[in-house]
């Protein structure tokens, strides 16, 4: 049996205290990886339903059969795999602001081991995710490179944030300058650990010409009832 606690990782950020940490679930019988920034929860290895679909969805959305993809936010990965699952994905840039997550899939500390680190379509880009999308584009070195699909998985929901610099990027203005970095026809996806928020989903069709929300319901393994988040989905013009 594993150990019942664990903190692997703990270091300060400019947005907060980030930790690593792994405890074992007895009621479960599984062991349990979690990041924290501060008190507040990144991500858990008890809940991947949605992270999952937001790479599938995204993915199966685009149109052709080469695709390069940038996915904003690492965590534990589940996004990125999934999409890395998809023999469409010829290229995959992930975006992550916290130098040490990228760090952990490096070294193979978490549960997917160097899966991502070792896959040679995928790249680990240390960058702010909204001050590209805002700027030149999440391609250091191609500025103004246009994607199949851009996946974002950093706040908690577009009214549950992280860091309240990240708040502009919600509203329709930011919204069409992360467009200008798709491709015609390109799809932007969106992570949220709550249900469909309506008026979000009106800026979005404000700033996109299709968009529509995918619910994602899953068993909640901590309560034994269902629970819901969603994906956004926004499809760009086809030019």
């Amino acid at each position: 049996m594993s150990a019942l606690f664990e903190e692997l990782d703990y270091c300060p950020t400019p947005i907060g205290a980030l930790s690593l940490r792994r405890r074992r679930d007895l009621r479960l019988g599984v062991d349990v990886w979690e990041i924290m920034l501060g008190q507040d929860f990144l991500m858990t290895s008890h809940f991947t339903a949605s992270e999952v679909a937001l790479g599938r969805l995204g993915i199966a959305a685009c149109r052709g059969e080469t695709l390069d993809v940038v996915v904003g936010g690492l965590g534990l990965g589940y996004t990125a795999e999934a999409v890395l699952d998809q023999a469409r994905v010829t290229e995959l840039c992930v975006v992550e602001y916290l130098a040490p997550v990228i760090e952990w899939h490096e070294t193979g500390i978490l549960p997917m081991g160097t899966r991502l680190a070792d896959d040679p379509r995928c790249r680990l880009v240390e960058g702010d995710f909204f001050a590209m999308a805002a700027g030149d584009g999440f391609d250091p070195d191609r500025p103004g490179r246009r994607f199949d699909a851009i996946l974002a998985d950093i706040d908690h929901a577009p009214d549950h944030l992280l860091d309240p610099r990240s708040d502009s990027f919600y509203q329709p203005e930011g919204l069409r300058a992360l467009k200008r970095h798709l491709k015609p026809g390109g799809i932007f996806g969106l992570w949220s650990d709550k249900v469909t928020d309506p008026r979000f989903l009106h800026r979005l069709e404000a700033a996109f010409p299709v968009a529509w929300a995918e619910p994602v319901t899953f068993d909640n393994p901590l309560t034994g009832r269902p629970f819901t988040q969603t994906v956004y989905l926004a499809r760009a013009e086809d030019e």
